[in-house]
């Protein structure tokens, strides 16, 4: 499938559910897009550091999203498992391959539900060194933060993002004029 779609498509990226949850097929899968020409991108949330440690060291990404959930205090009791320290080593390894200039690009993704608003400040800290798209937790029971409240939501960090809305898409928002 990856192969046929060489003519109208210039980009794979693999994502979920978790991708890096079978390691060796999406290495083998990231290497031969690669072969064949195609950017290769791996959305994850990042609980299997060692994998996207494997991919880069492979030389086969371009790009990743890391997903951030939530402040590291609370990580663990939001995914019900023990991911914290996981991903606090994926956002360590995604931070030094863009540092390096081993991925074009690495963003930081928060999905933001109403109510953890506050959460925030302390991802943009932790996230400083990568790009923080803001997106829209949309979920039943719960309603979405509009994208004017993600504006809101974003001002006090003071840096540019990208908000994520079903409303409007992504835009840039850029709190300094």
């Amino acid at each position: 499938m990856i192969r046929e779609s060489r003519t109208v498509a210039g980009a794979v990226v693999f994502s979920g559910g978790e991708p890096t949850l079978q390691g060796p097929a999406l290495a083998h899968l990231a290497a031969a897009a690669r072969r064949m020409g195609f950017s290769v991108g791996l959305h994850t949330n990042g609980i299997f550091p060692r994998v996207i440690e494997d991919l880069l060291d492979k030389g086969v990404l371009d790009m990743i999203s890391l997903d951030i959930k939530t402040t590291w205090e609370h990580y663990d009791d939001l995914l019900e498992l023990t991911a914290a320290d996981a991903v606090k080593r994926s956002l360590a390894v995604c931070k030094r391959a863009k540092a390096e200039g081993c991925l074009s690009v690495c963003d930081a993704v928060v999905t933001l539900f109403r109510g953890r608003e506050s959460d925030l400040p302390s991802i943009a800290r932790d996230t400083r060194e990568l790009d923080l798209v803001l997106q829209q937790g949309v979920a039943p029971g719960y309603v979405p933060l509009t994208r004017q409240e993600l504006e809101a939501a974003a001002a006090p960090l003071g840096r540019r993002v990208r908000i994520r809305t079903r409303e409007d898409g992504e835009i840039a928002y850029d709190p300094v004029p």
